[in-house]
């Protein structure tokens, strides 16, 4: 996949785990993980866009590429467009991908399912993964957002909160009744279209829900969505941190 780009941002500064990007996993950081995942999935390039020199000099250290990006930037969106302008904004790829810094358990095939909406023609202007929800726990997190689509798989709108809401059925009978589904913070991007994204004020919708993606609905661009069954591991707090040493086996 030459003509595919893949940029990763990570920021040092969290609040619930500052420096996670260079938290120990087993004997490699969280973002050397990340990196080895996405380089798993043939892509062109892989770059990290971080606003710390300590990340910066930890990528290069391991083989990897990094630019350094401005502090201030207020979405990972944004990082990517400016990590893409410090490379040279290069005219022959044909889809970017955002790849979140704190998914050290990133399947290459996930990543595939995206770039391959690519091929169509004419391709999507932006491409997102959804996942089946499975449990209760998982349909009414407000941590996890939800996604309903139309029939060729569109994104119709983004919630925090269980969509469709079935008022003939009780909660706990809602996923017998009706196939939902949660987003996972993947994105790919034509070029053209991550620098009109960059360029759009704040949202109602976005507010509301705190959630970025609805600016975009709002604005008019089109989000094609691809299914995987895969799940996602993100990591935000010390227990998280935790669970991911145990599913690697290690203390």
């Amino acid at each position: 996949m030459s003509d595919v780009l893949a940029i990763i941002p990570a920021r040092y500064a969290s609040t619930r785990l500052p420096g996670k990007p260079l938290v120990d996993l087993g004997g490699q950081t969280m973002i050397q993980r990340v990196v080895a995942q996405a380089r798993l999935a043939g892509l062109a390039r892989v770059v990290v866009a971080t606003d710390d020199t300590r990340i910066r000099d930890h990528v290069l250290s391991f083989g990897g590429e990094a630019v350094l990006t401005r502090s201030d930037h207020p979405s990972g969106t944004d990082r990517v467009w400016e990590a893409f302008e410090q490379l040279g904004s290069p005219v022959n790829i044909s889809c970017i991908l955002n790849i979140q810094g704190d998914e050290p358990f990133i399947h290459p095939a996930q990543l595939n399912a995206l770039v391959e909406l690519f091929a169509h023609n004419p391709p999507p202007a932006i491409a997102t993964l959804i996942k089946p929800v499975l449990t209760e726990e998982e349909l009414f997190s407000p941590h996890l957002p939800k996604v309903v689509t139309d029939q060729r798989g569109n994104a119709l709108y983004f919630s925090r909160h269980p969509l469709p809401y079935q008022r003939q059925q009780p909660t706990a009978a809602w996923l017998h009744h009706h196939r939902y589904y949660r987003h996972l913070g993947l994105y790919a991007y034509r070029p053209d279209v991550l620098r009109q994204l960059t360029q759009l004020p704040p949202s109602p919708l976005e507010l509301a829900e705190s959630l970025e993606q609805l600016r975009w609905l709002e604005a008019g661009f089109q989000i094609q969505t691809a299914v995987t069954e895969l799940d996602a591991f993100g990591i935000d707090t010390p227990e998280d941190v935790v669970r991911a040493r145990q599913r690697l086996g290690v203390a």
